[in-house]
């Protein structure tokens, strides 16, 4: 997996080239939390990471139950029984295979790949202002119901999960390019996910780090473009009723 390091975070990218999926290990003082799990096979490169970084994993944080971002999950949480799980309330039913939907949810279908095998149990659920070591973690729903965010208020750094897509230019889950279709393709509610993105740039991010894609320094003006391509598009759709 290529590595790049901006402050407290590492990016984790397996094939970056080609069908980025990216994790993130973001260091604390004497420890490591692990945001995301990849995919199934990328557990043995997460691990040297963390080895070179000279610091254990103590908690796995997960933005979303999709299978590229709890893929690993598993086989870490085996080979460290002690790390503690992270995940929104609402996605820990996602993570056990359960794609229904609420009462009160948009009744549009989830997509994505829900993981159906998945033996890990989230050992904290999480909330809207939690906070896990340096990070405080925002509800972001959109890409599925449950989607989170999480913040190092230390430096900036914006880790939005799929909230935000960067391969082939910076879109709101759920607005496809063309060039890289596949986190829109998976987006539960394109509605939800641009109210999700407004909130992300209004904490005025020094860095955005992504599910897929490269991670954008100062990207406030490139997350309000890509809000304003989103209205655009709903607008047209007659999903929402002005632009701002």
């Amino acid at each position: 997996m290529r590595k790049i390091r901006q402050q407290t975070v590492v990016q984790l990218t397996y094939l970056p080239n080609l069908f980025p999926v990216n994790c993130y290990l973001v260091e604390e003082e004497d420890s490591l939390t692990l945001v995301d799990a990849a995919l199934p096979a990328n557990a043995p490169a997460i691990r040297k990471a963390a080895e070179e970084m000279g610091k254990p994993i103590t908690r796995i944080v997960l933005t979303h139950a999709h299978g590229d971002h709890v893929g690993s999950l598993d086989a870490l949480k085996k080979q460290l029984p002690d790390v503690r799980v992270y995940i929104s309330d609402r996605d820990a039913r996602l993570l056990r295979g359960d794609s229904t939907l609420l009462d009160g949810e948009e009744q549009l279908p989830i997509r994505g790949d829900v993981p159906k095998k998945i033996e890990t149990l989230p050992d904290v659920r999480l909330q809207d202002g939690d906070r896990i070591g340096s990070l405080l973690a925002l509800s972001t729903p959109g890409h599925t119901p449950g989607s989170m965010s999480f913040y190092d208020e230390r430096t900036g750094v914006l880790i939005a999960g799929d909230a935000f897509a960067a391969r082939g230019g910076l879109a709101v889950a759920g607005h496809m390019k063309l060039s890289f279709p596949f986190p829109a393709l998976a987006t539960w509610s394109p509605l939800a996910s641009l109210e999700s993105a407004r909130k992300l740039a209004d904490t005025h991010p020094a860095w955005l780090a992504v599910g897929h894609g490269n991670m954008i320094a100062k990207p406030e003006q490139a997350m309000r473009k890509a809000i304003a391509e989103c209205e655009q598009r709903l607008f047209k759709k007659g999903v929402i009723k002005h632009v701002t």
